[in-house]
């Protein structure tokens, strides 16, 4: 019997792999197709990055308002030392000064003053909380800058900022609390866009709980009419 020999169509042609042709239409196509994918991927990573950023601000915004809120609404009735009868209480619509518990792990028990107050930062105006050691001191010394804040904590940074307001016993909101005597029933914290001015719905407003002297409970204190 006779051997035979099965020739391979590609052996016997002599040509085997793909023509420089073709490797470069390949080539050709995979180019496309990465340009196609990195235009579709920049696209949206530029808007997950956006809405990443907008969750982040948002959630920081929650944050800063929880802690001005807490704050505020554990302001404490302290009157001045040095014979004046003003409480250790300061209010406009940019900033707030009293005086609360201390807080924070390195705190020591008693009190601190805190001034939450609008300062320049590199990336605009920010709403920051300062605190300082409690000490009688006189409303001239607060009034002139004798009192030294430390530990500034940036709460609210723009583009949003906060303003507050002040209501007594009367529940009219006025910009500034000049109540000697007492401290305010209600203060209002008002977050605005500074790009659009518009008020967010993320504002809100807290109450004191004791905002007069014990003598006012009792009616024994002059000026406590009106609570």
């Amino acid at each position: 019997m006779k051997n035979r020999r099965v020739l391979v169509p590609s052996m016997a042609s002599g040509e085997s792999g793909f023509s420089l042709l073709e490797a470069l239409v390949a080539v050709a196509l995979m180019g496309v197709l990465l340009a196609m994918l990195s235009t579709i991927t920049g696209h949206w990573m530029a808007n997950w990055k956006t809405g990443f950023d907008r969750v982040q601000s948002a959630d920081l915004l929650g944050l800063g308002i929880d802690r001005i809120a807490a704050d505020l609404a554990a302001a404490e009735y302290v009157s001045l030392g040095g014979g004046d009868a003003k409480t250790f209480f300061e209010g406009t619509d940019t900033s707030v000064t009293f005086v609360r518990s201390a807080i924070g792990p390195n705190a020591a028990a008693g009190l601190e003053i805190v001034r939450l107050s609008e300062d320049d930062d590199a990336r605009g105006r920010v709403l920051a909380r300062a605190r300082a050691p409690f000490a009688l001191v006189t409303a001239q010394a607060v009034d002139t800058g004798a009192v030294e804040f430390t530990n500034p904590i940036v709460l609210v940074r723009p583009p949003f900022r906060v303003s507050f307001a002040f209501a007594g016993h009367d529940r009219v909101w006025q910009d500034t609390w000049q109540d000697d005597k007492k401290l305010p029933d209600a203060i209002r914290v008002i977050v605005r866009n500074s790009l659009t001015n518009e008020i967010l719905p993320i504002s809100t407003a807290t109450g004191i709980s004791v905002n007069a002297p014990a003598e006012c409970v009792q009616g024994t204190a002059a000026g406590c009419n009106g609570q």
